[in-house]
């Protein structure tokens, strides 16, 4: 083993800190690049609606653990495999995603990104077949499709994170409104959920000038 190769074990390992990930953790994480944010969500098997969410900070060039591990929700009918998701699928797409904006039906609660307070007209557009596919519409301005998703939806929405997933080509048919948002005790939709004191501790830590990222995937 190289000197160089030694000492990237050896900090991946937590010979550097008590905090760092150990070494068959480090493999399975996209290589950290300094105040990059990373937050992971692993479920046991693809039709899982649990997963284990873990935060991470990158700090001298390995990723510290900075949150987590904790139980998380995801969709009801697990996670989709790589390039499966579809519209209405009940699945969370499996993936390394960045972050777009945050949002709640309740005030900013002193996060880092651009917040977004809904109100009664703010809906997410659902429709595949609409020129505004997977956008946030205000609804006394433009047309938000067929069966739009209400946005002031306590206690989901209290608070939340969109997540970059289909937002940037909006493809029809690929799946829409993919947050990290509020448990409510049961599988969701498609999106990440974590109990309220848990989410509010990952979204005021999270700096879109570290380029927070999430990774789920299937151990």
């Amino acid at each position: 083993m190289s000197a160089a190769l030694f000492v990237l074990v050896m900090a991946f390992s937590g010979f550097f800190g008590a905090r760092a990930v150990s070494a068959s953790t480090a493999a399975a994480l996209p290589p950290p690049s300094p105040g990059r944010q990373l937050i992971t969500v692993t479920a046991d098997a693809y039709q899982k609606s649990t997963a284990t969410l873990v935060a991470y900070t990158a700090k001298n060039g390995r990723w510290v653990k900075t949150y987590g591990p904790w139980t998380a929700n995801v969709g009801e009918s697990g996670i989709a495999p790589p390039g499966q998701k579809r519209e209405g699928d009940g699945r969370t797409p499996s993936g390394t995603y960045g972050f777009d904006f945050m949002f709640g039906a309740k005030p900013d609660p002193g996060v880092k990104f651009p917040y977004r307070q809904a109100l009664s007209y703010d809906k997410w557009n659902d429709d595949s077949a609409s020129p505004l596919y997977n956008r946030w519409v205000d609804t006394r301005h433009a047309d938000p499709g067929v069966a739009p998703e209400n946005m002031m939806n306590p206690p989901a929405y209290n608070y939340g994170a969109v997540i970059a997933y289909n937002t940037e080509d909006r493809t029809p048919h690929l799946g829409s409104a993919i947050f990290l948002h509020v448990s409510t005790g049961a599988p969701t939709s498609g999106c990440v959920s974590l109990p309220v004191d848990k989410l509010l501790r990952v979204l005021r830590w999270m700096d879109p000038k570290h380029s927070p990222q999430i990774d789920i995937r299937v151990a």
